[in-house]
């Protein structure tokens, strides 16, 4: 199952790729949000049987689903993710299907992967030391 978040200040789409998504400010996060309103882990997103599932991880500032604070939800396409102070549209199924065709027929690429702001990979190659 595809999903996005599309920020309300028009930033960059989020795809959401993986079955289980760390969001927060930390270096480890699948979703970085560089914003200091952002706990360094601030939730879990986890796609199943169809549904997008979202579990606050404590964070200082909260997690908000269309402006009610929650621990836990299941969000729906159209839903506002409220992350502290940063908003999101969700999308996903049909919704988000015909917004890939029409980027796709305006020769935009889709995104196969989700926007990190972070510059680390996830990988990294060992170093070759000289022998002492």
């Amino acid at each position: 199952m595809r999903a996005r978040l599309v920020p309300a200040d028009d930033g960059p789409p989020i795809d959401l790729t993986k079955d289980l998504l760390l969001v927060g400010r930390g270096e480890d996060c699948d979703v970085r949000v560089e914003h200091k309103s952002v706990s360094k882990f601030h939730c879990v997103i986890v796609k199943t049987d169809g549904l997008l599932l979202l579990r606050d991880l404590g964070s200082t500032n909260g997690t908000r689903v269309n402006g009610q604070r929650v621990r836990r939800a299941a969000l729906l396409p159209n839903d506002t993710v409220g992350f502290a102070n940063l908003k999101f549209k969700v999308m996903f199924g049909v919704e988000l299907e015909a917004v890939l065709v029409a980027e796709a027929a305006a020769g935009q690429p889709a995104a196969d992967a989700p926007v990190r702001l972070n510059a680390h990979p996830d990988v990294y190659q060992e170093q070759n030391t000289p022998p002492n």
